[in-house]
């Protein structure tokens, strides 16, 4: 299996930690980084060749992680040298793609099983599948519903069930040919599209532990629940001594 891990954004959303650090390689606990984390839980689902979408401090990055050999992975690039969207930085690269693949944003802290909705991607035949997490909404006013000018019910604010997507897909490549390399697209207009072509996407429901880690506070809690939960997250990993431990630390001082 192949995945793509879109690791290209400026992060601004998560500052003052972006500063100085490109968000995937914040650390999450005292050991690994997001991105470090993702490729080791990739590697356990069987993915063996990965693809990294970079763009801002893109150079860190590879420096970080290099070619992949110690995540047991073949690690390859692709700059994206203005915004392109989440698909768009793999249009021109698309012979270098497999025929079917995994594709995430690099910010995403989840236990998912990334094989299962790949082979259930396959199963489905759609070009697309969407893996979804439901989340609840409420509503901070009493809700009317009005008829000719009457109110015929009322709910005081209700709340809300939406399936939600958890920016982890998988993909088939030929669809994507439709579009011009350098062109920007985003999944939304991909979605809008594949259906005005009579194509939907499938679904993959997925009701384990998912946070997209796109503001402070979504940082912390992620900090506080990855060392509660750690072997959930990485169930490859032995409960190590702790002298065996090598924190990841980096120091980030007040920008100029």
């Amino acid at each position: 299996m192949h995945a793509v891990i879109m690791a290209g954004g400026k992060g601004t959303r998560l500052r003052p930690f972006t500063t100085c650090v490109p968000k995937p390689l914040v650390p999450i606990g005292d050991r690994y980084s997001i991105l470090e984390v993702l490729l080791m839980q990739l590697r356990y689902h069987g993915v063996t060749s990965v693809t990294l979408a970079i763009g801002h401090m893109g150079g860190l990055i590879r420096a970080f992680i290099g070619d992949g050999s110690r995540f047991d992975l073949d690690v390859r690039y692709v700059m994206e040298d203005h915004p392109l969207g989440t698909v768009g930085p793999l249009l021109p690269i698309l012979d270098d793609l497999p025929e079917h693949f995994l594709m995430m944003n690099g910010d995403v802290l989840t236990d998912i099983n990334f094989a299962a909705l790949y082979h259930s991607h396959l199963d489905s035949n759609a070009p697309l599948t969407v893996a979804t997490y439901q989340r609840q909404v409420s509503s901070e006013f009493g809700v009317l519903d009005v008829q000719a000018g009457h109110i015929v019910g009322f709910r005081e604010k209700p709340v809300f069930d939406f399936d939600v997507s958890m920016g982890v897909y998988a993909v088939s490549r030929e669809p994507l040919r439709e579009y011009l390399p350098g062109q920007s697209l985003g999944v939304d207009v991909l979605i809008t599209d594949l259906m005005r072509r009579g194509a939907p996407p499938a679904t993959f429901a997925f009701g384990g532990y998912w946070l997209d880690i796109g503001r402070p506070e979504d940082y912390d809690r992620a900090n506080a629940e990855f060392e509660e939960l750690q072997y959930q997250f990485l169930p490859h990993l032995s409960v190590p001594a702790p002298d065996q431990l090598a924190p990841l630390r980096i120091v980030m001082g007040e920008s100029a």
